[in-house]
């Protein structure tokens, strides 16, 4: 390769750095119509998507400078959008996470980054966006540190396709039978709630999520309609393979921004006390339980559980 070979190469990039920082408007003074900046917003981004990490993991993974980061989080404490908790085990570490002000501030930007790069891909045909998309994964995988293990295949959110609405019925009853032992009258139920959305969809106000990866289905969540105000998750579903990747608060993500979105002023799900994995990712996206009751169920005595969120 010749120096002037090489010269255009860089020539190359940086043009399209140029173009890319402007298209997703890395430029702007204030990220997504905040008073953010964009490495502020990629901070609430990632505690909002992480379990609690400290100041230095953050730090590391985002490349970010100690001291830098250190002023971005003490002016996140004094609006009131991140709780510091001293780690039990390294008295001088302090884990972070999220308060409900700073879910509630994220929301929206998180909504608008959604919504922008989703406008942008949606001026292509689809043939143009799995271009788009396949080189940007090119990029980042013969880019990304090496040292790191490659990141695993990313999910796919999509609409329900032919059969997959039967794959929620099956695997809810496969894999609530082998990990809680309910009987088949809880296949039955979602059977029902199923057939309902199918039946009564409606499009403008209602959702449907299936989780892809590498092309197998691994979850799904469904969003509903109760009354004019009020929307119901339902249906929250994690393949044990896929559990631990973020899959879980990705989904109910989704119906949180679609909800608020639509316009709706609360959502309410019900679930079952010993369900715990599920009942963090509720809790973390800010819902907060309003009723119990004990019952029998699915061939088991049971306390359920009515969540909800005010947006």
């Amino acid at each position: 390769m010749t120096q002037r070979d090489v010269e255009q190469r860089v020539e190359a990039a940086r043009r399209f750095n140029r173009f890319y920082t402007r298209k997703i408007g890395v430029l702007h003074e204030g990220a997504y119509q905040s008073p953010f900046s964009l490495t502020e917003v990629r901070v609430l981004y990632e505690l909002a998507h992480r379990d609690a990490p400290t100041a230095t993991a953050l730090g590391r993974d985002l490349g970010l400078d100690a001291g830098y980061l250190s002023r971005i989080l003490r002016g996140f404490e004094r609006r009131g959008l991140v709780l510091k908790t001293r780690s039990a085990t390294d008295g001088r570490q302090s884990h972070l996470s999220l308060t409900a002000q700073g879910r509630k501030v994220f929301a929206p930007l998180n909504a608008r980054s959604h919504d922008e790069v989703a406008a942008m891909l949606g001026r292509l045909p689809p043939a143009a966006q799995a271009r788009v998309v396949g080189a940007m994964q090119t990029i980042e995988r013969l880019l990304g540190d090496r040292a790191e293990p490659p990141p695993q295949a990313s999910f796919l959110l999509r609409p329900p396709q032919p059969g997959d609405l039967g794959w929620v019925v099956h695997r809810h009853g496969a894999v609530y039978a082998q990990e809680y032992g309910y009987d088949e009258q809880f296949e039955a139920l979602v059977a029902e709630i199923v057939a309902h959305f199918a039946q009564r969809y409606d499009a403008k106000r209602e959702r449907c999520w299936i989780a892809e990866q590498g092309g197998e289905l691994v979850g799904s969540v469904f969003l509903v309609a109760r009354s004019k105000t009020v929307a119901q998750l339902r249906l929250l579903l994690v393949e044990p393979k896929a559990r631990g990747s973020g899959l879980g608060t990705r989904l109910v993500s989704e119906c949180v921004r679609f909800a608020r979105q639509t316009g709706y002023r609360k959502i309410t799900l019900w679930t079952q006390s010993e369900l715990r994995a599920a009942r963090r990712l509720y809790e973390a996206a800010g819902f907060r339980v309003g009723r119990k009751e004990r019952n029998h169920s699915f061939g088991k005595d049971l306390v359920s559980e009515t969540w909800e969120l005010d947006l």
